[in-house]
């Protein structure tokens, strides 16, 4: 898998991603963001050092059209931990395995003082559930109605992972 730090400028790519996904969007209750809306949150996250904001592409897969993306913060809520706030799959790649093997690699490339990995998970989404929970995550925090939180203890701490550009931003 290769993953490609998002930029300003992908974001009609982050956009279109979402239009492949509306399940999502309805499961939310929510609309599509517009374009707009789109590049205010890639900007957003931008600013923030500790935040990750990627697009996942398949080393064979179509040219320019991302499997997914994910958003994750280092070091969040506490120093150690790594907060996924939303890997999204394709719609029609989803139940394929990809969001796993996703996951595995994202673990493969974090610093090595993670010690504990959490996923939230945004309002009555027992498939997101059941998928983090087949990875070991388990039930941590209720906040809902708006998310839930899944923890993912990585004991011993992960190995040394090898240098990547977008984890050694500071």
């Amino acid at each position: 898998m290769k993953f490609q730090p998002l930029a300003l400028q992908d974001a009609p790519l982050l956009h279109q991603l979402y239009a492949d996904t509306p399940d999502y969007f309805r499961l939310l209750g929510t609309q599509l963001p517009s374009v707009g809306e789109v590049e205010q949150d890639v900007q957003t996250a931008l600013f923030d050092p500790r935040r990750r904001l990627e697009l996942i592409y398949l080393p064979d897969g179509e040219a320019g059209r991302p499997i997914g993306s994910i958003d994750y913060k280092l070091d969040f809520p506490d120093a150690g931990d790594v907060t996924i706030n939303l890997l999204l799959i394709r719609g029609e790649l989803q139940s394929s395995g990809l969001g796993g093997q996703v996951m595995q690699h994202v673990e493969q490339r974090l610093p090595t003082r993670t010690r504990r990995m959490l996923a939230s998970v945004l309002g009555d989404n027992a498939r997101a559930v059941r998928f983090w929970e087949r990875l070991g995550y388990r039930f941590a925090t209720d906040a809902r109605p708006v998310m839930t939180w899944y923890a993912k203890q990585l004991t011993p701490p992960l190995s040394p992972a090898p240098a990547h550009p977008s984890l050694s931003r500071h």
